[in-house]
């Protein structure tokens, strides 16, 4: 079910557009963008442009945000009571392993990026804090799939549409059922090419105030094969002092 607030979701949507073009916008084009009718989208930019997050560069040059977006951004994050503790650990392990290192925590069908360090390797696996990948094809949904008592497991399993993200994509639901019981057997999850064509991770999951969460280790296929048992022993050992941290 869709319950977004229209007039929410196309604030973030005019906040994105800018982000995308990487340059000024008039009401013409960012109406098109949004796919929205001028007028509607008038009245957006002159409450921005009110609250101080949009300024109007001229007669036609169109407006852009202001800094206040990125100074609320940087309040928030710094006093994110989670992250400052789970941080730390997360950059330890990508240091370790010299791969990307993703939170994750489910959101309906689907795992939400809530903190990505990125490898400094040239060659790596991107991603975007805020990313939304599908539970069935990524490695933090399958260690949030598996960490779920049995029953609630199984209903959102009977309900979720497992989509063909890449080739490799696990499609079928016994298929993805007999690979869940060998992650939880091993206590680490993985997808090969599965969400991304050449990009194998690893995903365990993790309990941190009574939420469940995923933490994944992904890179490039052949890095991450050439290490595999070195990586989920270092990948389980920052879940364990995630769980023992207060």
């Amino acid at each position: 079910m869709n319950i977004a607030v229209k007039s929410a979701d196309r604030t973030v949507q005019i906040l994105e557009a800018f982000a995308a073009a990487g340059e000024p916008l008039g009401i013409a084009e960012l109406a098109r963008r949004l796919a929205i009718p001028v007028s509607a989208c008038y009245g957006l930019i002159r409450t921005l442009e009110v609250r101080g997050y949009l300024y109007e560069l001229g007669l036609r040059k169109g407006w852009y945000p202001t800094l206040r977006w990125l100074q609320k951004a940087r309040a928030v994050a710094e006093h994110d009571p989670m992250l400052e503790r789970v941080t730390p650990l997360l950059e330890e392990l990508c240091a370790a392993t010299g791969e990307t290192v993703v939170l994750g925590k489910r959101s309906g069908s689907s795992v939400t990026y809530l903190n990505v360090i990125e490898s400094g390797n040239s060659i790596r696996y991107s991603a975007q804090v805020g990313e939304r990948k599908p539970l069935h094809s990524s490695s933090a949904g399958k260690a949030l799939l598996g960490a779920m008592p049995p029953a609630e497991r199984a209903a959102l399993l009977g309900a979720l549409k497992l989509t063909r993200v890449t080739p490799n994509t696990i499609v079928r639901r016994e298929a993805l059922e007999k690979d869940l019981a060998a992650g939880a057997k091993r206590g680490w999850y993985a997808t090969r090419g599965e969400n991304v064509a050449d990009v194998h991770a690893l995903g365990a999951p993790v309990r941190i105030d009574g939420e469940s969460y995923a933490v994944v280790l992904a890179g490039p296929a052949h890095r991450i094969e050439s290490t595999l048992k070195t990586h989920a022993a270092a990948l389980l050992r920052t879940v364990k002092a995630l769980e023992a941290k207060r």
